[in-house]
């Protein structure tokens, strides 16, 4: 199949961006397509942490020593998919406090500001909560993917 463009999803769990991504002919890149990798690897004896030292070696690439271990763990992961990403879609504006942790939510801080200084396209949406919202969410989206 031939892949248009990769596309790097945040948040990383929602599988309808990936969905939608997939469906017109690009390839997402997505967090847990590199957890499933892990999961999967007989070389990684740590599961359920996944994790190895080199992992926590790479997240210094994208954040200081001084931040909390669980963000450069999870920037170790997601910074890579960054890089090789040639466009991105963001959704924010997420207020449910029981989407992710502290640590997910200084995370997520640090990959909007990647995504951003990445200099590529990239599409922010705010999450929708009402039913029109998320068609016109879901029409941006199409267009988005069109476009590039």
């Amino acid at each position: 199949m031939l892949v248009l463009a990769r596309v790097f999803i945040h948040p990383p769990n929602s599988l309808i961006l990936h969905d939608l991504v997939e469906r017109f002919g690009h390839e997402p890149l997505s967090l847990p397509k590199e957890i499933s990798k892990r999961v999967r690897d007989p070389e990684i004896d740590s599961p359920p942490m996944n994790v190895t030292p080199q992992d926590a070696k790479r997240g210094l690439k994208y954040a200081a020593v001084e931040v909390p271990s669980g963000v450069r763990g999870r920037l170790a992961l997601i910074g890579p998919l960054i890089e090789k990403a040639d466009a991105a879609i963001v959704v924010t504006g997420i207020e449910d406090f029981s989407f992710g942790c502290l640590g997910c939510d200084r995370t997520n801080e640090f990959v909007t500001y990647l995504v951003r200084r990445q200099g590529i396209p990239v599409l922010e949406l705010e999450y929708p909560k009402s039913e029109e919202e998320a068609k016109a969410f879901v029409r941006e989206i199409r267009d988005f993917l069109e476009s590039l």
